[in-house]
């Protein structure tokens, strides 16, 4: 009998499994139990613009814990915000959002004001101590217009954390001369990445990763760079925690046009934390979580300057970060072209696609490795041996709307091979040319012809898993579907 292995947990498992671990009660395991008190509840899915977190800080304008400004505006005119908390010798600037498309810590920012405003729970004597010893700056959406169209790049097209030298975008040049007035003794440059990172050359994706920037090209180590190292090192125990195994680093290159090298390099210790890939978080909100408890813990340890106790070689047991996953790996198919047939493996991802002015997406899977990928992982994997990989069937009847669709038997077309729906018309898709149907069918627009080979690198993931002619899994743009364990609710289907 052929398994599904599934490197994947949910939400609830992984709990279970991180509660069992039980770690002794300290300041982070309190911030790590507690963050849903503080958790803001106005930013509760990842794809929000800056007009969602204006109103959390207009809120905040008369709260004299808080001084906020404007430092600058975007390449198309926003307004962006800097927060200064504390009144304290040690400066910490912390910027989120320089790629529009990474808003994780932005949300974990905003935990961070709400915990900061709270009193008489335990905490005081901890926030009494940031306040005191620490000035905060944050600036929690720096490429506004980035995160308008969710994207990496700013308006002008260009990547923020390549201009620090020749600062040819205004929310770079904003950033530098924040550097220059402010000189903090400390700066995070918080970013999300790739789900598809791997720790090391493992099937773990990296959940958490970290990187003290090197400030020239022979990665020399300063003081400045050591205590970057340091707290990497004592964030890093603490996330062991609850994310044992899925915490990763970056290969420390100089690059030259970075802000996170030259912010190093201009005399602030630099942090950089990415947010990955974990199963069962695909809105962030455990990741957010592990960002808040990570962030004030850090801060603890420059408050109190405790980070000069861990020893910075630690920094170089992180493993290195690695490309070796894909969404989906299908493992030893037959594939059969003319005459012959062989066996191969095939490497599919699953791509956002954003539509609804960014606020919402569909996934566009596609084959991105065909062929022995052996040294390759799957966030899920298929062993499709004695499998027969076929292209789906084309249905003969055509629909006028993707809601006749959805009357459809979706699980009765699979199983007679089935796998194209045509419809008449474009059905209103022709501003989106991709779009999606929770059907787990591909259908074809405009009487659209159904491909006639099976799939190949770069086409649609949609085909059949079959074995003696019967239909085993049918994989519908990059999604699994097992016939033997159909979920009627499940889909995440095509429409092109």
């Amino acid at each position: 009998m052929l398994a599904t292995f599934l490197r994947l947990s949910s939400t609830s498992l992984l709990f279970i499994l991180l509660t069992s671990i039980s770690p002794s009660t300290d300041l982070s395991d309190s911030l790590y139990k507690t963050h849903h008190t503080f958790k803001e509840q106005g930013l509760s899915q990842r794809r929000f613009k800056q007009k969602d977190i204006l109103p959390l800080l207009d809120r905040r304008r008369n709260n004299p814990l808080y001084t906020i400004t404007k430092v600058g505006e975007s390449f198309e005119g926003r307004n962006i915000q800097m927060v200064r908390i504390g009144t304290g010798p040690k400066k910490i600037l912390l910027w989120t959002q320089m790629h529009g498309d990474e808003p994780t810590a932005t949300m974990a920012s905003f935990d961070i004001f709400n915990f900061l405003e709270r009193h008489n729970d335990g905490f005081d004597a901890f926030r009494k101590k940031i306040l005191e010893q620490t000035t905060l700056y944050f600036v929690p959406m720096l490429n506004p217009d980035g995160a308008e169209r969710y994207q990496r790049r700013t308006a002008q097209g260009i990547d923020m954390n390549r201009d620090a030298a020749a600062l040819q975008t205004p929310e770079g040049a904003l950033l530098k001369r924040l550097v220059d007035e402010i000189k903090p003794d400390f700066g995070f440059n918080l970013h999300d990445q790739s789900p598809r990172y791997s720790v090391g050359r493992s099937a773990e994706a990296a959940a958490i990763s970290f990187l003290a920037t090197a400030y020239d090209y022979p990665r020399s180590i300063n003081p400045v760079r050591e205590r970057s190292m340091q707290l990497i090192v004592a964030m890093n125990r603490q996330l062991q925690r609850y994310i044992p195994g899925k915490v990763g680093r970056y290969a420390d290159d100089h690059e030259p046009r970075g802000f996170g090298d030259n912010v190093q390099k201009w005399g602030t210790t630099l942090v950089l934390i990415e947010s990955g890939g974990l199963a069962g978080d695909p809105e962030k909100q455990y990741l957010r979580r592990l960002n808040f408890m990570a962030i004030l813990s850090a801060i603890d340890k420059i408050a109190d300057n405790s980070l000069t106790q861990e020893n910075r070689n630690d920094y170089y047991e992180i493993p290195e970060n690695g490309r070796w996953l894909y969404d989906l790996v299908i493992r030893h198919a037959t594939v059969k072209q003319g005459t012959k047939s062989f066996e191969a493996d095939l490497g599919i991802n699953r791509n956002e696609v954003s539509y609804a002015n960014a606020s919402k997406f569909f996934y566009y899977s596609k084959v991105e490795e065909f062929g022995d990928l052996h040294p390759q992982f799957g966030t899920q994997e298929i062993d499709a041996k004695g499998l027969t990989l076929e292209k789906g069937k084309l249905y003969p009847k055509a629909f006028k709307t993707i809601g006749e669709v959805s009357q459809l038997n979706a699980l009765n077309l699979l199983k007679e091979g089935y796998t194209y729906i045509r419809l008449t018309a474009d059905n209103g898709g022709r501003n989106l040319g991709l779009y999606y149907t929770t059907a787990p069918l591909h259908i074809l627009r405009n009487n659209k012809s159904a491909p006639i080979d099976s799939p190949r690198l770069g086409s649609t993931a949609t085909f059949l898993l079959k074995k003696g002619g019967v239909v085993k899994y049918a994989v519908v743009n990059g999604f699994v579907y097992d016939l033997a364990n159909f979920k009627t609710k499940a889909g995440n289907g095509i429409v092109e």
